[in-house]
């Protein structure tokens, strides 16, 4: 239990930091509107390009990878807005906040650190993979379900392709066979931004939960994340261990992804669309509280530790 607590408390504990420091005022949110902009403009694709750049990818793509992961985002997706339509009266795009917060995780502010800290180096490749293509395919299904028929494909790819964490994985993909020449100075300030990543990205989510609270009430939030924490990570980890074939680790990493509370994004995808903020922000605020006892679970799970 110890060893889990190592992996568990460093990640939580920032980010209780964070939450502390903006009760007692020592923190603005305008400080952790700054940090957060950091993190996702700046210093996370610079941690991802210099992981992809020189990371041994596979030359097969893992597809039961793919498909093990997001068959759990369907699942919980659709539960969400079924269950969010049936019994809380959820209509439009409130109804797609709620399946996005059940189905989208917390990859920057959570994801990042604790599966690092787990797994190390050998979880950074299927990490920034699952990235990869959780970000794209998330953003635009919740964009095409809450415009419908007027969702304009063309908005949809320039909104994705301006995103920093897609130029990040673009740029790395890009530049694989150029790492070798390039020089010595480029690599440590990629380095340097790419470090600050992780306590940057937790102090802020603290943050951002004493800012967000739980305006939603508890018995949404404490639904869809019971769907994130355990039915999520379930799913994959039956798809991925007994199903398909792959490395532990790859299945480990796919399980811990898939066990993050739900994302920030949900939140600024309700904010944009001007529904379901208080759904969103209390999901993030609860997940991410539940989540610290629910990591320690599937740590135990998956032998990590």
């Amino acid at each position: 239990m110890l060893d889990l607590l190592t992996i568990v408390l460093p990640v939580f504990g920032l980010i209780g930091i964070g939450y502390l420091a903006r009760r007692t005022h020592f923190a603005s949110d305008r400080m952790g509107e700054g940090l957060s902009e950091f993190v996702f403009s700046l210093s996370l694709p610079c941690l991802i390009f210099s992981t992809l750049v020189r990371a041994e990818i596979p030359a097969v793509q893992p597809w039961g990878y793919w498909i093990s992961y997001f068959v759990g985002v369907a699942v919980v997706w659709a539960l969400a807005m079924v269950l969010g339509r049936r019994f809380f009266a959820l209509k439009g795009v409130s109804a797609v906040v709620a399946g996005f917060s059940a189905g989208q995780a917390n990859t920057v502010f959570v994801g990042v650190p604790m599966i690092l800290k787990a797994y190390g180096d050998a979880g950074a490749v299927p990490l920034f993979l699952l990235i990869a293509v959780h970000l794209p395919v998330t953003m635009t299904l919740a964009t095409i379900m809450a415009e419908g028929r007027q969702a304009s494909p063309l908005v949809v790819l320039r909104r994705l392709a301006t995103h920093p964490i897609v130029v990040g994985i673009l740029a790395g993909s890009a530049c694989r066979p150029l790492a070798p020449h390039l020089p010595a100075p480029f690599w440590q300030i990629v380095e340097l931004l790419g470090s600050a990543a992780v306590p940057c990205a937790l102090v802020s989510m603290g943050i951002a939960l004493r800012r967000y609270g739980l305006e939603m009430g508890w018995k949404l939030p404490t639904l869809i994340s019971a769907l994130k924490l355990v039915l999520h990570p379930l799913i994959v980890l039956l798809l991925a261990t007994y199903v398909f074939e792959m490395p532990p680790v790859w299945a480990g990493v796919a399980v811990l992804f898939a066990s993050c509370p739900s994302g920030i994004n949900a939140y600024l995808f309700a904010e944009r669309y001007g529904e379901g903020v208080p759904l969103a922000s209390s999901a993030v605020t609860l997940s991410t509280f539940l989540a610290l006892g629910t990591t320690i679970f599937w740590l135990y799970v998956l032998g990590v530790g």
